[in-house]
């Protein structure tokens, strides 16, 4: 069963009632209660500072491995709660993990950016932008992409995608910090989409036992979610494809609507590709994990991601 993405962008009290999610809020003076079962639930964003949650509620979406993510007072993805256990065997998994070889490791990663750089291309190819200077950069990639190939097909890549849109266009992350200027658009349509996807990998890791912090190649001692941001690499030009698809329709706009967050909140159902058949990318990724599960247990030696 796909899990559904819940978002709350208005004032209620979120609590547990016969194990369903219960929402009592209050809307143009009037009282509206509604309930969700919490097994159904895959995600859910907190997008109000006048929200209340019970630890009770908590506890239950915790056990029912849903990923909670609050947001920001500019509204973006700014916290993820995550299970600590997923998995009834993660103890053994843990160790495999820890334990995998550097060569392993730079073998899994050099399919990562593989693929990230092929999607890339799908995208591009899509959009009518002739993307023949990315095939060599895909087809060469070493051991642990030694010779950069990832940075080389980004430059490449962030440089003609939306051009149609903008010129020189720069990829700025996140920035942190209440005194931090926004990051021109389109970055605010990314970097909340990469949010999202972000937390369905990360949800997908702790299902299958592995911890999201140690990562195959991203190391920074300040990010908790190394692992996550490893695998989702090539499910982002599945983002940018829609980011691209969301400036066509509305413009670039500095601050994300309601409609705009609906859009990019649909995510996880999204289908994609993976080995010749159609599946959600939210089960796209639970595959993904499963791959890199079984990459550290020897018992195959490639990872499974999605074609674009």
């Amino acid at each position: 069963m796909i899990k559904k993405t819940i978002y709350f962008g208005n004032p209620a009290y979120l609590r547990l009632k016969d194990k369903q999610l219960r929402i009592e809020s209050l809307t143009e003076g009037e009282a509206k209660t509604a309930s969700i079962a919490i097994e159904d639930i895959g995600i859910l964003v907190i997008d109000h500072p006048q929200i209340t949650i019970t630890s009770g509620l908590i506890q239950l979406l915790q056990e029912e491995n849903v990923a909670l993510i609050t947001c920001d007072y500019r509204h973006m993805p700014q916290s993820l709660l995550l299970p600590i256990e997923g998995n009834k065997i993660q103890q053994e998994r843990y160790e495999a993990q820890i334990q995998a070889s550097e060569p392993l490791k730079k073998q899994l990663w050099a399919q990562t950016v593989t693929q990230k750089i092929k999607n890339q291309a799908a995208v591009l190819n899509k959009l009518q932008i002739n993307a023949d200077y990315l095939v060599p950069l895909h087809r060469n990639v070493k051991s642990g992409d030694s010779d950069n190939c990832e940075a080389t097909a980004a430059a490449f890549y962030w440089q003609h995608i939306f051009a149609n849109h903008l010129s020189g266009f720069r990829r700025v992350p996140r920035t942190q910090g209440v005194d931090a200027p926004p990051p021109p658009a389109p970055n605010n349509f990314l970097n909340y989409g990469y949010s999202i996807l972000r937390g369905t990998m990360a949800r997908s890791l702790v299902c299958a036992g592995l911890l999201p912090t140690l990562g195959i190649f991203h190391r920074n001692r300040y990010n908790a979610y190394c692992l996550a941001d490893d695998l989702m690499e090539p499910y982002r030009p599945y983002v940018d494809a829609i980011v691209h698809g969301m400036i066509t329709d509305y413009g670039l706009v500095e601050e994300l609507t309601r409609e705009h967050k609906a859009t990019l909140l649909r995510i996880p159902t999204l289908d994609v590709n993976m080995e010749g058949e159609k599946s959600p990318l939210m089960i796209a990724t639970q595959r993904t994990a499963v791959s890199l599960v079984k990459c550290f247990m020897g018992e195959q030696r490639k990872l499974i991601y999605p074609e674009l």
